[in-house]
């Protein structure tokens, strides 16, 4: 699972634990790591053509379709070959770490003109604490509490990333308490289609409109291997239909969107040590609007409309 956010909050001393080239800038407390991987995915699909290294459960091709018809096929991608660059600074206010780092996957997996994605861009200062993060990284309702060998999103985790102002406080031995101001994302599925602020509705704007960020808090016990962790999020979801194609042409409509999700994570070496690293995992999530930070499992389920239907007010 990616990190949290920052690897390092140690104001007395720097990291040199991690993978990659790292080194020491001259007469300065600061330390620069490379990192990366080239990455090459193979699939077969036997039967229903998914024509992806990542596959959803949502576009699973169903038994009888035009898709299952077809027949499986081949595919081979680099797309999420990944690099990276890291920096941390000694400084009076504590240990200032920064991370830029991209991959490919912003293409499709069946083209071999990969497209660069920003995936982490951002600095964070002080101490083990309190620090305080800005820029985009894993957004606080991310859990991704086990491995696995593909790319896509599993059902009930997320792995949204996202630009933030987040603050990192230690609150008592082992417990680690975050808030984060982060950035919205309006997302609605009607007749005539799924649309965020970004989509054109019949070549014009969106009704789909961002008012006012996202607000996201966690909590996270750990105790020799033992995790607790619980988080919510608050969000406000907009339509406004002036000055858009859509009817009718004056009206606005807003909703309160909520979460709360809970994890445990228990580490099977404490009834026997012949578990090794062995794990008991458990998750629960509820919430209304939250569809969005399960991407790829329920995209465009933040909210439904009845924008394009016949007499839709």
């Amino acid at each position: 699972p990616e990190p949290m956010g920052s690897q390092l909050a140690n104001e007395d001393a720097l990291r040199s634990d991690l993978p990659g080239i790292a080194f020491r800038v001259p007469g300065l407390d600061t330390q620069v790591r490379f990192y990366g991987f080239a990455k090459i995915s193979t699939w077969m699909d036997f039967d229903g053509r998914n024509q992806t290294d990542a596959p959803l459960p949502m576009g699973i091709p169903l038994n009888g379709g035009p898709a299952s018809q077809q027949g499986g096929d081949f595919g081979m991608t680099a797309r999420f070959s990944r690099f990276g660059l890291d920096t941390r600074t000694l400084t009076a206010w504590g240990t200032l770490e920064t991370r830029i780092e991209g991959d490919f996957g912003g293409g499709s997996p069946t083209s071999s003109n990969a497209v660069f994605r920003l995936r982490q861009a951002w600095a964070e200062l002080g101490t083990e604490r309190l620090r305080v993060l800005m820029g985009q990284s894993n957004s606080l309702w991310n859990e991704g509490l086990y491995e696995t060998l593909i790319d896509a999103t599993n059902l009930n985790q997320s792995f949204v990333r996202q630009a933030q102002l987040r603050l990192t406080a230690r609150l008592a031995p082992g417990l680690t308490g975050m808030i984060s101001v982060e950035a919205p994302d309006t997302q609605y599925t009607s007749v005539q289609g799924v649309f965020t602020p970004d989509t054109r509705l019949d070549g014009g704007a969106s009704p789909a409109f961002n008012a006012m960020p996202d607000i996201l808090a966690r909590l996270t016990w750990r105790h020799d291997g033992l995790e607790l962790g619980a988080r919510g999020l608050m969000r406000q979801l907009s339509l406004r239909t002036a000055g858009t194609m859509a009817a009718p042409q004056q009206g606005s409509q807003n909703a309160f969107a909520w979460g709360l999700a809970g994890h445990a994570r228990f580490p099977m070496r404490w009834l026997a040590e012949g578990f090794g690293a062995d794990e008991l995992v458990a998750m629960a999530y509820v919430g209304e609007g939250i569809g969005r930070y399960f991407a790829g499992s329920t995209n465009g389920l933040d909210a439904t409309s009845n924008l394009g239907l016949p007499g839709a007010g």
